[in-house]
This record gives C-alpha cells, structure tokens and sequence, in this order.
C-alpha cells in the first residue's frame, strides 16, 4: 500500500500497546480506523483519544477467539465505512504464572493460547480477506506474531506454539494472495521485547478458560526479571513505525531485533543438517542484550 489517506484500517488488541500505537500511527497517515479489543472500556478509550486528536475512528468489543464475534467486526467496520484495505490481527495474550514444562500447563491455558495467538489470526483472515479481495483495492494484512515463534526453547510453550501456527498460516496467505497476483501485500511481524502490558494478558482471561485450581503466581525472581525486560524494552510507537514502514514497502518478515538470529540460525541449520538441536535460554539472552545496552523490541 502506498495510499493511506482516507483508507480504513482494522486492528485487533488495540486497546492498548502496539495496537494503540499502530492506531495512532495508521491515523496519522489520514486512515480511519476500527479499533478493537476483548476491552471495550480499553478501545473506547483508544478511540476517543484518536477522536479527540481530529481523527475517524469507531470501537468494536470483540473476542478475536470466537469466529462469529470477528465476523461481526467485519460487518461493522463495512458497515461504517464501505471498506477495509489494512488488517492488522495484533490481538495476543500470555498465559501468567510461574514457567512451566510442556506437561504441566493446564490445558485452559492451551487453549486460551491458541484461541487468540492462532485462531484469532485464522478468524481475522477467513472474515476480512475475501472481502478485501472483492473490492479490488490495493490492501494490506499484518499479523503480530514473535520471534517466540521463530526459535526453540522449554519455556512459554502455548504461546511459542500458537504464535509459530500464526507464523505458518501468515507465509500461506502470502502465498497464496501471491499465485492469485492479488493486489494485497502481508507482514509478518515478529517482535521481541516490547514495552507492552502483554504479561498482564490475565485480566482479560475469559472466566470458562481459568483454570480450576486458579493461575499460578509468578515468584518474586519472575516477576523482577518480567519487570525489568519489559520495563527497559522498546515502546509500542517504535514498533508501530516499523509497520507502517513495512507497509509502505511490502515487506513480509518484519524482525524488530537482529539478537535472536544467532538462535534462529542455530535452529536452522540444524533442521537442515539433521542434527539434534540446542536451544538457548530465551531469558537469559533478553537479560544479556539489555546488560550490554541495547533495547530490544
């Protein structure tokens, strides 16, 4: 897309962090935007910010987990506006409680996981992409996923899981909106570290997906190291600049850090030289970037 003034953009989880950031963003290159979020109080507050700031903007509460709640943001925002030529599927959640081995995680939070990393991305593009395609625009679809997703390790394992699903599904609709010479470019975006509220993902939790014995709390030591990674990481505006900029240039794999390509390399040429892999502490590799002064996303 090299047009944006008068276009319309829909982005999930825009309540707040990186989807209040592209908000902002995709507003001031002259786009209307449908802000949505699981928060309704939160994409209120994002849409009369970008109101009161001289933009168009609409909110629509939506549970990106729940294919007909998508569908119904889809209807709204062609409803209101005629169009969509930018989804942004940004919505994401982080299961809390202390780290756990790949046997151990409740399957709520599996679920939850998947819900929203994955299938929120499926139901964003089974909702929005035919539409797009029919009205013969040019278009553009991002989809926040992680570099969670692009490496291997023990720890997070339903986010890293559903976010690598994401991954797999955003390469086939590049792909296939390829073979199709469809005029809609992808992004796949794939952050570090951001400065966002993601680890507090647990107010938003729906009440069917907690699990009987309760969340686990994190221990003082997770909760320090959550703190300062995410406390020292690179805003949510950065980060946004970097999407519109891939958009501008149609830019697929969108990496906001070069820190975990030695681990991405690793896992790499290991698939391809069928040797067993060796996986790093994704932790401790966050915590050395930022010792030696450099922000991660």
């Amino acid at each position: 897309m090299q047009n944006f003034a008068g276009r319309v953009a829909v982005i999930t989880g825009a309540g707040s962090g990186m989807g209040a950031a592209m908000a902002r963003r995709f507003a001031r290159s002259g786009m209307k935007i449908v802000v949505s979020d699981i928060d309704a109080a939160a994409a209120e507050a994002t849409r009369a910010g970008l109101c009161e700031a001289g933009h168009t903007a609409i909110a629509v509460r939506t549970d990106v987990a729940i294919p007909a709640e998508v569908e119904a943001l889809a209807e709204a925002a062609y409803q209101q506006f005629g169009a969509v030529h930018l989804l942004c599927n940004n919505a994401g959640v982080v299961p809390s409680g202390r780290q756990r081995t790949i046997w151990e995680y409740p399957l709520e939070d599996w679920e939850w996981s998947l819900g929203v990393n994955l299938m929120g991305v499926v139901h964003g593009i089974r909702s929005f992409v035919p539409r797009m395609l029919a009205q013969g625009d040019e278009g553009h679809v991002v989809t926040t996923a992680s570099v969670a997703g692009l490496v291997g390790s023990s720890g997070s394992v339903p986010y890293g899981l559903a976010k690598q699903g994401a991954i797999r599904a955003t390469e086939a609709l590049y792909a296939a909106l390829q073979e199709r010479g469809a005029r809609i470019g992808v992004t796949l975006l794939c952050p570090g570290l951001v400065n966002t509220g993601i680890y507090r993902s647990e107010r938003n939790r729906p009440t069917d997906l907690r699990p009987a014995a309760g969340t686990a709390e994190e221990t003082p030591e997770l909760q320090a190291i959550a703190d300062h990674l995410y406390g020292n990481a690179i805003s949510p505006d950065e980060v946004a600049e970097m999407v519109h900029r891939a958009v501008l240039d149609n830019q697929f794999y969108l990496l906001t850090t070069d820190k975990f390509d030695a681990p991405i390399r690793e896992r790499t040429e290991a698939i391809l030289a069928r040797r067993n892999p060796s996986f790093p502490s994704l932790v401790e590799l966050s915590k050395s970037d930022l010792r030696n002064g450099r922000s991660l996303s």
